[in-house]
């Protein structure tokens, strides 16, 4: 890494830059002529990220630098916000950009850290949020003309814990309309792009939170997600996305799709990253009725213990069928890897074709119940796939609903068996590479059949509850980024990560940034 300034000229220069409006600070920026911003050319394709931008800098190594008093959060949070005014026109990942309040955040968090107040790794880190968390007075959308002019008293429980971190608030990232959905190219603010090549989907529902975070818009983001969605956007976008535990992070303030599946996490560029937000954000909310006890170990200490013990489990069966011959290699060239890194790499079954269905009734249900008074009120306010999908809820009966969560129920406290005699259980995220928008704006039937082929090998989990990351492996020839699929055994988050940063430490594919013109 080149060196960067030292603690006097980053803390200095911040306090100067203060008194710069916010657009003459851009223009500087964009020359890369303030304090610590240095020059913001993306890391080529096939070339590791640029070491010389700090917003290319992982979390840990910013959150190390401002510990260090290396790194102004004023100036970082200024590069950030130069980036997304450069690169935002592009991609679309941001619905609201909140720099008012990212600066005088970031100037807070300065002078707390020069007083030596300083919070943990978090404080003064520029991180973005889905757009359905709420925000207390900042406009939280969902992605829909339904809620474009909704605006919160409260923040999410999330959001809370990530500004009592220390946490810069950067904005709110685009989405699939209300999450229902795995394109992100359905949204009342226009279709997210896809950083690698924008002429396809970003993944969804957290799209514009993959893009924000794989471009340097932001040191992380949060995700939802109810069968893919924080996941495949991180697999389809070159990033990590984690989805915790069912319970373990609070979905309070989240705006859900459905309670059953819902989970909150992050998606960030490397394995470490995301350990140090969920550290944080990760916890009981007796006020969540999701939300369960159980124990919040220190995940950033779980990394360093070794993998060479742990069995490995692949699912093969409907796992792997029809994948796409570059995600079939790239999974295969993975599995290599970890043989060499644990004591065993076994196929397995999986019982998970009978889960999509018994997850489509409940959620159609649930997902219905939220939005009926909405759905009485200004359907017309809806884009139509997403009409079509909450329409269909209102023809789920009472009982299948209440058979279906009783079978949800019983596959969580029976389907740890599968672990029995491993450890962890790895397959690929997504059959399939990143479609182009092209062909999911289609129709409505392309899009839904295309959404629902790419969250295939995701959605069982959030049936399951498994914490299940993913983290990247490869690409396809045509340059797009390919996602592995690691879950443990429920609470076993630790475990999750622990390999997928083994995984990671021993390949290269996470340090490749994509290039945006």
């Amino acid at each position: 890494m080149n060196p960067l300034p030292d603690a006097g000229d980053a803390f200095r220069t911040s306090s100067e830059a203060n008194d710069i409006s916010r657009r003459s600070f851009l223009a500087l920026a964009a020359a890369g002529t303030a304090g610590a911003l240095l020059p913001s050319a993306v890391g080529a394709t096939s070339a590791p990220a640029d070491a010389t931008d700090v917003t290319q800098l992982t979390l840990q190594d910013a959150a190390e630098q401002i510990r260090r008093k290396r790194l102004s959060p004023v100036a970082l949070t200024q590069a950030c916000l130069a980036r997304i005014e450069r690169l935002n026109p592009v991609l679309n990942a941001f619905i609201t950009v909140t720099a008012d309040a990212a600066l005088a955040s970031a100037r807070d968090a300065e002078n707390e850290i020069k007083g030596g107040r300083y919070r943990g790794p978090l404080h003064g880190i520029p991180i973005a949020l889905k757009d359905l968390y709420d925000t207390a007075g900042v406009r939280t959308t969902a992605g829909s003309g339904v809620f474009k002019d909704r605006v919160p008293t409260e923040d999410a429980e999330v959001v809370r814990r990530l500004k009592a971190a220390g946490a810069v608030i950067v904005g709110k990232t685009n989405m699939h309309e209300f999450a229902y959905g795995a394109t992100s190219a359905v949204s009342h603010f226009g279709a997210v792009r896809n950083p690698w090549n924008q002429s396809h989907i970003a993944g969804g529902s957290s799209g514009g939170s993959g893009a924000a975070v794989a471009t340097g818009m932001c040191f992380a983001a949060m995700g939802s997600d109810t069968g893919a969605s924080i996941r495949q956007p991180a697999a389809y976008c070159g990033i990590v996305g984690h989805k915790p535990t069912y319970g373990l992070v609070s979905c309070r303030g989240v705006i859900p799709l459905s309670w059953s599946f819902d989970h909150a996490g992050p998606l960030t560029r490397t394995v470490t990253d995301a350990a140090i937000v969920l550290q944080v954000i990760a916890g009981y909310d007796p006020l969540d009725l999701a939300s369960s006890p159980m124990p919040v170990p220190d995940y950033v200490a779980a990394l360093k213990e070794k993998v060479s013990a742990l069995r490995v489990g692949v699912a093969r069966s409907f796992f792997f069928a029809e994948l796409e011959p570059d995600v079939e290699a790239a999974v295969n060239e993975a599995i290599g890897v970890l043989k060499g890194l644990t004591a065993e790499v076994r196929d397995i079954e999986l019982t998970a074709r009978s889960q999509e269905p018994l997850r489509a009734a409940v959620r159609l249900a649930e997902a219905h119940a939220y939005h009926a008074p909405f759905l009485a009120k200004t359907p017309q306010l809806y884009q139509p796939e997403t009409l079509q999908r909450l329409q269909a809820g209102a023809d789920v009966k009472a009982d299948t609903y209440i058979e279906g969560r009783r079978q949800v129920e019983m596959t969580r406290r029976t389907g740890g068996a599968a672990f029995a005699g491993i450890d962890v259980l790895i397959s690929p995220t997504s059959p399939i590479a990143p479609p182009l928008l092209a062909a999911v704006n289609k129709d409505i039937a392309s899009s839904m059949a295309l959404g629902s082929l790419s969250l295939r090998n995701t959605s069982p989990f959030n049936v399951y509850g498994w914490p299940t990351i993913s983290v990247p492996c490869g690409f396809t020839k045509a340059g797009l980024p390919i996602g592995l699929q690691i879950s443990a055994p429920l609470g076993a988050d630790a475990v999750v990560l622990r390999l997928a940063h083994a995984y990671e430490a021993a390949t290269q594919w996470h340090t490749r940034r994509p290039t945006v013109a």
